[in-house]
Formats: C-alpha cells, sequence, structure tokens
C-alpha cells in the first residue's frame, strides 16, 4: 500500500511550496543513489520522494490528491513521469544538478533543484515570527453503504477537537497581551553558525522558549494556562462524492484543530470506511449479486426479482443457462468518481443443489438419468439430449 505523500516528505497537508521544495531536497539528497551506490532501499526511497514532489508540487494534483488521495491522481505519479519528466528510474536531470554541485559542472538553465546557497545556508530566509502556531490536524474514519457510495451523500458529523478559549479569546493571555520572546527578539528561530571547509554553514532551528511564534504570553489565562485553546465538540458538513473506495479521503481545509494562541486551525481529514454489505460484492464501480437457483430454472428458463442497490428488480434468465453466467443490469452499480456515468449490477447466476429430495423428486431425477444416452465422443450432444429431456420432464 502506497504511503501518504506528505508522510513521505515529513510535512504537513498546510506546507508551502517552499516548504515542499526544501523538504524533497533535503530527502533527494539523503537518498540520491550516488551517496548511497548499491543501496536497494535507499534508492525505493529516493522514486517515492521524486513521486510524492511531482504530485504535491502540482496545483492541479495536490487538490486531486488532497480530496481523494491516491486515486484521484490516476495510477501513480512514477507511471506518468517524475518530477523531471522522465520515469521513476530516470534519475538524469536530478543527477545533473549533484555533479553540478559536487563536481563543478555548469548549471542548467533555472537552476538546479538543489541550490547551493540552500544547501550551506546562503540565501534568504522567511522569518518564522508569527501569531499563534498552526493546529494540528485531525483524522476521522467515516463508515459508508453501498448505497451512500453509490450516489454520494452529504454527512454531518460530531467532531471532538481543539476549540479557541472563550476566557481569553484565543490569546492565552487574561489581559490578551504578548510580549516579545527574549531568545529570538522576535525571530522565531535562533541561527548558530559554523566554519566547514566549504564555508560558513548556517544552522537555523525554531526557538525553543517561544516556538517559532516571536511572542510569548504575559500574564496566562487559568483557563486554558496560556494555551488559547480547550478541548470541545463541533458539527461539520461533508459531501461525499460517489465513487469513493475504501481508504479514499477527504481533506477539509481549517477544520481541524485550532491553533495555540491565536493560530489558524488544522485540517479534518476524513477517511472512508466501506461497510461490508451483505448481499453484494463490489468490483470496482460494478456490484455482484448471487442468485441461486434450481437445475430446472436453468434449463427451462426463468423471470425473477432481484435486489439492486436501488430496489428490487425483475431479470429474465435464458433457458440454458450455465453455472457462473453473469447477466448484467446496465447503470445500476456505483457512480463513477472521476467521470459521467455508473457501473453495472451484475447477477452471478448458481445453481442450487437440495439436500432432501421427495420421493417423486428422486424418480423424476432417475427417469432422467436413464433416458440420458451417454456418448463420450459426442459431448455436446450429449449436453443437448440432456437439456431436451430436462425440458420435457420437468416441462
Amino acid at each position: 500500500m502506497k504511503r501518504d505523500y506528505y508522510e513521505v516528505l515529513g510535512i504537513s497537508r498546510s506546507a508551502s511550496k517552499d516548504e515542499i521544495k526544501k523538504a524533497y531536497r533535503k530527502l533527494a539528497m539523503k537518498y540520491h543513489p550516488d551517496k548511497n551506490p548499491g543501496d536497494r532501499e535507499a534508492e525505493e526511497h529516493f522514486k517515492e520522494v521524486n513521486e510524492a514532489y511531482e504530485v504535491l508540487s502540482n496545483d492541479d494534483k495536490r487538490r486531486r490528491y488532497d480530496q481523494f488521495g491516491h486515486a484521484g491522481v490516476g495510477s501513480s505519479a512514477s507511471s506518468q513521469g517524475g518530477a523531471y519528466g522522465g520515469g521513476a528510474g530516470d534519475f538524469g536531470d536530478i543527477f545533473s544538478a549533484f555533479n553540478d554541485m559536487f563536481g563543478g559542472g555548469a548549471r542548467p538553465s533555472g537552476g538546479s533543484p538543489f541550490g547551493f546557497e540552500d544547501v550551506f545556508g546562503g540565501g534568504t530566509r522567511r522569518s518564522r515570527g508569527s501569531t499563534g502556531i498552526r493546529g494540528s490536524d485531525l483524522k476521522i474514519r467515516l463508515k459508508l453503504t453501498l448505497e451512500e457510495i453509490a450516489k454520494g451523500v452529504e454527512k454531518t458529523l460530531k467532531i471532538k477537537k481543539q476549540v479557541p478559549c472563550e476566557m481569553c479569546g484565543g490569546t492565552g493571555s487574561k489581559t490578551g497581551d504578548l510580549e516579545m520572546c527574549p531568545t529570538c527578539q522576535g525571530a522565531g528561530e535562533v541561527r548558530q553558525a559554523s566554519k566547514t571547509m566549504f564555508g560558513q554553514f548556517v544552522n537555523i532551528t525554531t526557538c525553543p522558549t517561544c516556538g517559532g511564534e516571536g511572542k510569548v504570553v504575559k500574564d496566562r489565562c487559568t483557563s486554558c494556562h496560556g494555551e488559547g485553546i480547550k478541548q470541545g465538540e463541533t458539527t461539520v458538513k461533508v459531501n461525499i462524492p460517489a465513487g469513493v473506495e475504501d481508504g479514499n479521503y477527504l481533506t477539509l481545509r481549517r477544520q481541524g484543530n485550532a491553533g495555540p494562541r491565536g493560530g489558524s486551525n488544522g485540517d479534518l481529514i476524513v477517511v472512508i470506511e466501506e461497510v461490508h454489505h451483505k448481499l453484494f460484492v463490489r468490483r470496482g464501480d460494478d456490484v455482484i449479486y448471487n442468485l441461486p437457483l434450481s437445475y430446472p430454472d436453468m434449463i427451462l428458463g426463468t423471470k425473477v426479482e432481484v435486489p439492486t442497490l436501488e430496489g428490487r428488480v425483475k431479470l429474465t434468465v435464458p433457458p440454458g443457462t450455465q453455472p457462473n453466467t453473469m447477466l448484467r443490469i446496465s447503470g445500476k452499480g456505483i457512480g463513477h468518481l472521476k467521470s459521467p456515468g455508473r457501473g453495472d449490477h451484475l447477477v452471478k447466476v448458481n445453481v442450487y443443489i437440495p439436500k432432501d429430495l421427495s420421493h417423486r423428486d428422486k424418480e423424476l431425477l432417475r427417469e432422467m438419468k436413464k433416458s440420458d444416452h451417454l456418448v463420450p465422443d459426442e459431448k455436446v450432444d450429449h449436453e443437448k439430449s440432456f437439456f431436451e429431456k430436462a425440458r420435457d420432464i420437468f416441462g
């Protein structure tokens, strides 16, 4: 089973493009085949990282992935080419970038995806200082029946999550006042410089005092102990499209836990759990129903009512139907997730073998058996003879 792309890159679902790129560069360098010769595991990680970046760096693919998971971006990103236009195993552009970095080659037009200044501490950085910290994402599982999945459904969910503290208005302070962090002076991060053979290396870390906010609480709120958040409950409406599958998920932006001290909300991730159906088996967007019939009905043909996701419908079973035959009712299956239309309702016909027979039933079967002349070299004629005589007996 494929890992979540955000998990692969080690980033949150609200990560910016710069954060995605930074995480990608770091991991691509770590698992690059040139740095791990002969290490198959590192090579697989390298492919996985490139596949994740190829999706999350593209706005449209990321939107579809956030809404429908791996199903929303096709079979896989690697099957459609890696982040640089090649397949999962085509690392030519990335190799060139590393050669430029460590071998002194000319950098291709547009710059290397692994900027030299980014690796060794140069360049500009965005200050992390801000008001509040983003809340954590919240993940819940939502059980759906096949009937709900077939057409799509709107659900109202009651969610237990962290909400802003009412007493302090979410600031964490009795007075609502915050003051500049004495450690980072409002920057939200601390820097330590060291010299290497490549030049000066700057290590930037989150400020341990303010947690990256750049400010600290003055006069902590006694209700939330200065966090600005408390456990609460809310309701959320979510529209589930037709055709989702077990394990698919939808991301509801800013519906997760509230952030401490005025920080933005995290996301709510709704994971679909398909409930086992007592009558039907799902196969893609088709639904399969097993219909047991007696020998006479299969030989002579019959009309029956069969259940579907939308109620019972009449079905004609033609004479001479063989066991395991699939009869199709078009358009009565599950709606397609990424295109119009619906799958089909398939009825698999199986012969019913009774365990208890009356004396009369046994006599009829013995009579049919006696009148059926078996011809080993002419099996087709035998089958025709069997149906003809069965039709005579049961007709």
